[in-house]
């Protein structure tokens, strides 16, 4: 792309360990000449945008590649003293101070801004300046899991129940043309517990539990556990886990939001990726969603060339 070319916006979606495909995207995008120079991101969409606007994306995909089911579990510091989440989120915090702790949301290039949820207001929050570190802390406060963040007088939650494809953060930020990833767009009627991986390997997570929490815990761990993975004692089918219901019903939240203000506001590109079978926590499984990110982008070849050709590059 030349100079002349129109100022592209790249608009990184919400939907956990499935957002590791937006590192394929990009990766796909640069390949073919497109370079965003306005980032905008949401949650997961956040985290990787983030990486990349501060030119950190090798870091981030040589450490997401390596990640195990242990190394997952080995970070979900699970609390039983309450603070607003069952994690308390430290391991997620120092992974971004690690790589990011001198990084300013308003130093970067491509410009960049993540989007969280102000929860007393149920607003949308623009975050844009500040440390880079803070704002990732606030855009992934997924409710129920992680703590919300303390901003000011607000606390911040994730961005996904507002905007979870942040579309309208990108033209603000001066964005001429829009590509945008919508990593939920398959899920809602086609994510059964059989196939989605939701709880895949939460047998581990109670071994991990009894080792790692004191003796006089066990058995609120242990009941937690059966929460997440839906165990009960009544006849019939196993109802829901917590876990589960959580991921469900933002599944559910998070298409519908999406599908309203897109209608009001569409990208003038869609990517989605097909990830419907990639569960909520399945961070271990990068490779293969960094590969369907780039097939995603590969699907939408045609419609790049037609975009960037009509707009004259």
């Amino acid at each position: 792309m030349s100079e002349s070319s129109p100022r592209v916006g790249l608009a990184l979606g919400s939907g956990s360990a499935r957002g590791w495909s937006h590192i394929g995207v990009i990766r796909a995008l640069e390949r073919r000449g497109v370079h965003p120079r306005v980032v905008a991101g949401t949650s997961v969409g956040a985290v990787v945008g983030a990486f990349y606007a501060a030119g950190r994306l090798d870091e981030l995909e040589g450490w997401v590649r390596s990640l195990t089911r242990a190394n997952v579990l080995a970070m979900i510091d699970v609390t039983l003293r309450g603070g607003g989440g069952l994690m308390e989120g430290r391991r997620l915090a120092q992974l971004y101070a690690e790589h990011l702790a001198d990084a300013r949301v308003e130093g970067l290039d491509p410009a960049f801004g993540a989007v969280a949820t102000r929860l007393g207001k149920g607003t949308e929050v623009w975050l844009r300046e500040g440390p880079l570190a803070d704002a990732l802390q606030a855009s992934t406060a997924l409710p129920g899991l992680l703590p919300p963040a303390h901003f000011g007088d607000d606390w911040l939650v994730d961005g996904g129940l507002v905007n979870p494809v942040p579309v309208s953060l990108c033209r603000a930020m001066g964005a001429e043309v829009v590509v945008a990833v919508n990593l939920n767009g398959d899920l809602v009627g086609r994510h059964t517990r059989r196939h989605a991986g939701i709880t895949r390997g939460w047998g581990d997570a109670e071994a991990w539990l009894y080792q790692h929490v004191p003796d006089r815990l066990r058995e609120r761990a242990a009941t937690l556990v059966g929460w997440w993975n839906g165990e009960s004692d009544r006849k019939g089918p196993a109802p829901p886990g917590l876990f589960e219901v959580i991921a469900g019903s933002l599944n559910i939240m998070q298409d519908r939001i999406t599908r309203s203000r897109m209608a009001g506001d569409p990208p003038d590109l869609l990517i989605a990726p097909r990830l419907a079978h990639i569960g909520l926590l399945e961070f271990d499984r990068a490779d293969e969603t960094i590969a369907i990110g780039e097939s995603a982008v590969e699907r939408m070849s045609p419609y790049l060339q037609d975009l960037f050709d009509s707009d004259g590059p």
